[in-house]
Order: structure tokens, then sequence, then C-alpha cells
């Protein structure tokens, strides 16, 4: 039977195919894959979404102004700089069909966020991989794979999925080497996590750079992943045109009163942040005493370099009930979750490494 074509491309472009499953047992599986926030919503968020939902029979503000003006005050920018989407993974697809010039060119770090290369083949943008540099971003290397077809750079800071981060000096010094006709995009979906001398967000760089713009969510640290919203903050003129692009109506009246109502309750949240990263450093030094090498992560998970080892690794943890983020053939990502469900994996990465097999858990030693 014939059928209509449609693109070559999507012969060529895998499916995103989340970790959740579970072998072997009927429990419900620890999630620890996607790295959403393990707190339910709080109260006011709850109530915010229950009186939205009143008013689904109408189309929301396809401008998100509330939110809009709402993000221009928390931020301390003005309203002209602000891009709303349907989470901060729609606003990098916007980008990235809005430099698809014949020829041109996308530089990201990997492994970085699984979605840069399926956007980009998707927008007809040729991919540029640079390695990273022990888990790290080597923005000099970046910047050396810049050519006059480069149209995009992203940096996801902290990366996922190592959770390592790159300095603001660094940053600097970056955005000093890119030509001002290329646009470096700084995906901070997992900002908030970040503690230390590195906490400093790029947004304070838009100001100096008009090809910047940075992305967040409300997915991570704000708990509305099952709503979908995220913005991007950068010069007028950029943001503009990104809004020109974007697809009317894709961020819903609930998810913008839910957005509203958590920038009213930040300081509750953030609190709760505090809690993961606490649990995040706890979970950290478990695996480390194990023997496992962790790397410094800087967001709501952990990464194990485990090379060849890492689908098996991944199906072992489905097979004692847990969901992490296997890479295979690179390593497995786990979050942060509960204290409950990150016994569990501890436990369940303690088995392993007592099997009469010893594993690779690091890109030198096996343990």
């Amino acid at each position: 039977m014939a059928h209509p074509p449609l693109r070559a491309v999507l012969e060529t472009v895998a499916s995103y195919k989340p970790s959740d499953g579970v072998h072997g047992t009927a429990e419900r599986p620890r999630p620890l894959s996607a790295n959403e926030s393990p707190h339910d919503p709080l109260p006011g968020i709850v109530e915010a979404i229950a009186e939205t939902a009143a008013t689904v029979n109408r189309y929301p503000d396809p401008g998100c102004a509330e939110l809009t003006r709402a993000l221009a005050r928390a931020l301390g920018t003005t309203e002209d700089r602000i891009a709303v989407g349907a989470g901060s993974v729609a606003l990098l697809q916007t980008l990235f069909q809005a430099v698809a010039d014949p020829g041109a060119e996308a530089v990201y770090a990997w492994p970085s966020f699984e979605v840069y290369p399926t956007l980009a083949t998707l927008a007809g943008v040729e991919s540029v991989q640079v390695p990273l540099d022990g888990e790290t971003h080597d923005l000099a290397a970046m910047a050396d794979r810049i050519t006059d077809r480069t149209r995009l750079v992203v940096v996801c800071n902290p990366n996922n999925p190592t959770g390592t981060v790159v300095g603001p000096e660094e940053l600097r010094k970056f955005l000093g080497a890119v030509p001002p006709t290329c646009l470096v995009a700084v995906d901070e979906a997992y900002h908030e996590y970040v503690r230390g001398p590195s906490a400093e967000s790029a947004l304070p760089l838009c100001a100096d750079h008009p090809n910047l713009v940075v992305l967040r969510t409300f997915s991570k640290a704000y708990g509305l992943a099952g709503l979908r919203t995220g913005y991007l903050v950068g010069d007028p003129r950029v943001v503009e045109g990104l809004r020109k692009a974007s697809v009317p109506y894709a961020v819903s009246s609930v998810a913008q009163r839910a957005a509203v109502a958590a920038l009213g309750l930040e300081e509750r949240l953030l609190r709760r942040v505090d809690t993961t990263v606490t649990e995040r450093a706890r979970v950290r030094d478990a695996l480390r005493d194990g023997g496992w090498e962790v790397p410094d992560s800087q967001a709501n998970f952990l990464w194990l370099r485990l090379d060849e080892d890492a689908a098996a690794f991944g199906t072992w943890c489905a097979g004692q009930g847990i969901a992490v983020r296997a890479f295979p053939g690179v390593g497995v990502r786990v979050s942060i979750g509960s204290a409950e469900d990150d016994d569990r994996f501890l436990a369940a990465a303690d088995a392993w490494r007592s099997r009469e097999r010893t594993p690779r858990t690091g890109r030198e030693a096996r343990a």
C-alpha cells in the first residue's frame, strides 16, 4: 500500500523514549530518570490550577502577558526581552528553526541535552558536536569550531547529563570570542540548583551581548513539569523574531496561571530546592564512599560514566524497581528524588558492585 511521503530525514531521527519502564517487577518504579521535582505542588499552585480550569473552553492569552509581566518584575528586566514557550525545549526548537538558513551549523558540547541533535536535524541545521573535557564544556574548543556557517551555539549550564558547570568568567571570555553575528543560547534549565562561585547566571551578560539568549524552565525547581512552561531572555529584536516564529496559543491558560502562582511562592519553592541540594550531596558522597566516580554535579541529578556498562546498569536498576536514564555506551544519569527513593537507588548501586563481575565505573578503572 502506498503512503504519503514524509521528509526522508525522519528515518534518521530517533524517537524520544523516557526511561520509566521497570522489568521483572509489578511495583511502581522509583522515578529517578526525568529530573523532576520530588515534591508535590504547593496548595497555592493547586488552587490556581483549579480556578483556571473553569476557563479552558476559551483560548489562552497568546502573548502570555500576565506571566511575562511577572517574569519581568522577578528578573528586573523589561517585558520586550522575554519570550514564553511550552517549556524551554519548545523555545530551543524555535531557536533552531529561526537560524535555519541553508548551510547553517549549530555548535554544542557532547554529551549534552539529548534533544539538541533532533532539534537541529528537524530544522535542517548541521550539528557540530564538541566533546566534553573531563565531563565539562570545553569552551575554547567550541570557539575554535565556529565558522562563518555557525548560526547558533548552545551552552547547557549546568550540563545535562553530567551536571557540570562553566563559571561566569569562562563564559564571559567565550562570549568575547564568538562573532556578534552568531547567536549564543545558554540553557539554564537547572540554574536554581547551582551553588558556590559558579552560581552566577548568564542573564546579566545579555545587556552587553545582543547575540546572547538565556533559557529557563518552570519544569524543574518550580515543579511544573506536567504543565510545560519555560521562558527566554534576550535582546528585544531577537525576542520579537522568536515570538513571530512560535506556535500561537502553545502555553495553556492553566500553565500560565500556575507559573504566575509559582513565582509568587518562589521563596517556599526555593527552600525545597535547598533540600534537594542537600540530598544531592548525601547521595554523591555515598556513591563516592562506595568507590564510584561521580562528577561534582550542580543540577538535581548525578552522572555515572559507565561506558559500555551503561545499558546493563540501567537494566539492573530497572530490575530493582528504579527508573534511571541510561545513555548506552556512555553513562547513566540518576535524578535526586525523595530520601526513600534515593536510598533504594544506593542499595541497587551497592548490589551492582557486589556482584562477581566487576563493572566499569569510570573511564580508566574497573571497580
